[in-house]
């Protein structure tokens, strides 16, 4: 059994302007926060660097396991950095980038998010990425076998029937056993709380009176926890497909529920384009060919890709409509010949970094709030099946925090009335994170405004989709302190035309 790795790591129209920072500030004392000056050095191989004359340099901070208790064991998270490339007058400040999760690593996010922010923005800021504490470069936690979550080929992850409904609450509960042991003390220290802290400490090490920052996905969940326990220090905040205020377990079913409706527009669209696809002349033969692919890999896996690779393979494809045309591609292939290369992962399930980010995914998760019942996992398990018989249940991370070791005492504060006006932002249709949430979040943020991209079927959306208002709407926001007067719609691409034909990895 492997311990958590952390242990070893102990020692447009406006109706209002936001304040600027045009230079950098001494830090205001925090209780408890010892923030010494970040310094910077050359980043690991990992991160790419960014053209010349840019650089990304990078370094750690220490911070306490526990914010509640700084006294006691420590951690360092590590920080990157790329300056801003405007002049001393255009500064605004240091904007902290976040690409989601749980357990998405942020290092290279500052070099890789940068190149496809406008320019302003890259003018205006120093952009700070960072890996969560648990991931990648800070502490990353391991959680072992995860209850045989990278065995290969995985169990059907879609449980019928009691027997397998009942194998299935087993494995979600070696999962638990598995991260808790040798750990169990700092399993509730991996929380987004902690984190929200962790920005802080960074924004005073940095010298700033302010924390800027974009989010995006879990980024936004974060953001608004950060917000709601340091309403004095945000800045300018855009929270980018943002995870509503509710409990994990119920966001994750919430979830499910959107890919099933997204996975009947996949087939629609797959259909209009059969002379391209061959799967079907209508929706319903594209499910049908879907499912005989998904039946034929559960009864005869082909070198470790079964029923639950398949899953896992349609739930990374659904969100983006730009891994559609692959996805349809590798279903056709699958169905002539049996090649399944075109459906499997770029890089390996059970590599390093996916372990990593599994594990942190839900000891993040577990930590945040309750957990459900087991019978509850069943019942919704049920439900969803009555919905579809055949739901893509993957994303139900927090299906394992039915039986986690920790408890926590309260659920993550999210907003709060004392927070400057932030700027949501939402694709219309995005299965990931359903627009319900932002308009769920936009109720505790007094003053937000939420930017809309209608006709949008695609997870993460400023500096992302290419879209001119959202953009724009966006950089007004973080350059010059520009609020919507009202919220703002912005018209989307619509479903994508197929790419070129692809081919197998």
């Amino acid at each position: 059994m492997q311990r958590l790795s952390l242990l070893c790591a102990l020692v447009a129209s406006a109706t209002a302007l936001l304040p600027a920072d045009t230079g950098t500030a001494s830090a205001p004392h925090d209780p408890g926060v010892h923030a010494r000056p970040l310094r910077f050095t050359a980043c690991p191989e990992s991160v790419p660097r960014p053209p010349a004359p840019d650089r990304v340099d990078c370094g750690r901070l220490r911070v306490p396991l526990d914010w509640d208790h700084p006294e006691g064991a420590h951690l360092h998270i590590a920080v990157s950095r790329v300056r801003a490339s405007g002049t001393p007058a255009e500064r605004r400040g240091v904007l902290l980038v976040n690409p989601g999760g749980p357990g998405g690593s942020g290092l290279s996010y500052a070099v890789t998010k940068r190149a496809k922010l406008p320019e302003r923005v890259r003018r205006a800021y120093d952009v700070i990425g960072f890996d969560p504490r648990g991931v990648s470069h800070s502490a990353p936690a391991d959680c072992g076998a995860m209850g045989g979550l990278f065995d290969t080929p995985g169990p059907d992850p879609v449980p019928v029937g009691r027997a397998a409904e009942s194998a299935h609450l087993d494995r979600l509960r070696g999962l638990a056993d598995d991260c808790a042991a040798g750990a169990e003390d700092t399993l509730p220290r991996l929380s987004t709380e902690q984190t929200a802290h962790d920005m802080d400490a960074i924004r005073a090490a940095l010298g700033e009176r302010r924390t800027h920052y974009l989010g995006v996905s879990y980024g936004s969940w974060l953001g608004a926890a950060y917000a709601a326990r340091f309403p004095h220090r945000v800045g300018r905040m855009v929270l980018d497909s943002v995870v509503g205020p509710e409990d994990w377990y119920d966001f994750d079913l919430r979830q499910a529920r959107a890919l099933l409706r997204q996975r009947e527009v996949f087939f629609g669209w797959a259909a209009r384009h059969a002379d391209r696809f061959r799967l079907g002349d209508d929706a319903a033969a594209v499910r049908t060919a879907y499912l005989r692919v998904r039946a034929e890999l559960a009864a005869h896996p082909v070198d470790g890709f079964g029923a639950a690779e398949y899953d896992r393979a349609v739930y990374r494809s659904l969100g983006r409509t730009e891994r559609w045309t692959t996805l349809a591609d590798g279903l056709r292939a699958s169905l002539r010949d049996g090649d399944t290369r075109l459906l499997r992962p770029a890089t390996a399930f059970d590599g390093a970094e996916s372990r990593n980010y599994e594990a942190a995914n839900r000891i993040v998760k577990c930590a945040d709030g309750p957990g459900p019942a087991p019978r509850r996992v069943v019942a919704d398990i049920r439900r969803l099946r009555r919905l579809d018989p055949h739901p893509v249940l993957t994303g139900i991370e927090a299906s394992a925090c039915a039986y986690w070791h920790h408890r926590p005492a309260r659920r993550t504060a999210l907003g709060g009335p004392g927070v400057p006006p932030v700027l949501l932002v939402a694709s219309a249709h995005d299965p990931v994170t359903p627009v319900a949430g932002a308009h769920g979040l936009r109720r505790r943020l007094p003053g937000a405004r939420l930017v809309t991209l209608e006709q949008d079927y695609s997870h993460g959306v400023f500096a992302s989709r290419g879209n001119a208002c959202v953009d724009d709407t966006a950089a007004a926001y973080l350059v010059d302190g520009t609020v919507p007067a009202r919220d703002v719609r912005c018209a989307g691409p619509g479903l994508p035309d197929p790419s070129p034909a692809t081919t197998g990895r």
